[in-house]
């Protein structure tokens, strides 16, 4: 009698490439679609600079803290990255894993800069309002790649805290941003959807050259790789979208004031905040979850009686 074994998965790491590649197509496209709606139409215009003006009325107080947040941002953003990328080239010896996160990091901000100042311009619609293009934004992008860059490269035990972590470190710096008048609300949600497009192109390579450390047992087997980071990070971004969505068309129901920031009540401000939220923790869970559906499982060791 031949006794009966669990069988092994053999399929590799990132077995469905073609999963990365429409979803790094489905943010491209969103990125097109949120400059298109909220830069080159008179709708879009008045609702992300009426956002953009009733900040500095919701949130007086706030200003100075996150001011002093963004000042350090930079510096913060590249000694997380830089920690991580080390890490894993020194003890780890992924040379190639750390080079492809460098890369991520680069060419996201080279995206959001050429973009910005190249391809994107903002048309008079007649709104009161800046006349450069600033979609989208640099500060978030920065601090969205150096979290995706360290998202990438941790094992997949790993990746639901991470995901959750750089979600939540991505959205504070767009908050911050929006909330300190630097920028509007599509200009944050823009710079996550060009640094979500990337992390996309970049992980599935790194999954594909990386199959012999890309696989783990499944969720749970560790505190970093419990359910919890995940099912959070879905809670909050898919009821911030949802809260999001019932602001903007309340407000386009009842009708937005004619002068942006002249509104009794700052529901494109909450309705702006709602979205950045709603969009950077939406695409941390979504990420978290591909990128743990797609590693390489193998079956955790069985335990002897």
């Amino acid at each position: 009698m031949t006794s009966q074994r669990p069988s092994r998965t053999t399929a590799r790491a990132a077995r469905s490439p073609h999963v990365f590649l429409l979803a790094a197509v489905a943010c491209a496209v969103a990125l097109g679609w949120t400059y298109w709606a909220f830069v080159r139409t008179t709708t879009g215009q008045l609702a992300d600079e009426s956002a953009w003006q009733e900040a500095g009325v919701a949130a007086p107080d706030t200003q100075l803290p996150f001011l002093r947040f963004l000042d350090t941002l930079p510096v913060i953003s590249v000694v997380l990255a830089a920690a991580a990328i080390l890490y894993v080239v020194v003890r780890r010896q992924r040379y190639l894993a750390a080079g492809i996160a460098v890369a991520v990091i680069g060419t996201s901000n080279l995206t959001t800069q050429v973009l910005k100042n190249l391809v994107f311009d903002r048309p008079d619609r007649g709104i009161a309002t800046l006349d450069f293009n600033s979609l989208p934004s640099g500060h978030t992008t920065l601090a969205a790649s150096a979290a995706a860059a360290v998202f990438i490269i941790m094992p997949p035990r790993w990746r639901p805290f991470a995901a959750a972590m750089g979600g939540a470190y991505s959205v504070l710096a767009g908050v911050a941003t929006f909330i300190n008048l630097w920028h509007r609300p599509a200009d944050v949600v823009a710079a996550l959807l060009v640094v979500g497009t990337w992390t996309l192109v970049g992980g599935l390579i790194i999954m594909r050259t990386g199959d012999g450390w890309n696989n783990w047992q499944g969720f749970g087997r560790g505190w970093a790789s419990a359910r919890g980071w995940l099912a959070g990070c879905w809670l909050v971004g898919l009821g911030s979208l949802a809260v999001s969505g019932v602001l903007y068309f309340a407000v386009q129901a009842i009708g937005p004031a004619p002068v942006p920031g002249t509104a009794t009540l700052p529901l494109f401000f909450w309705w702006g905040l709602t979205w950045i939220v709603g969009v950077g923790f939406t695409l941390s869970a979504a990420a978290g979850w591909l990128f743990s559906a797609q590693a390489r499982r193998t079956p955790a060791p069985e335990r002897r009686p």
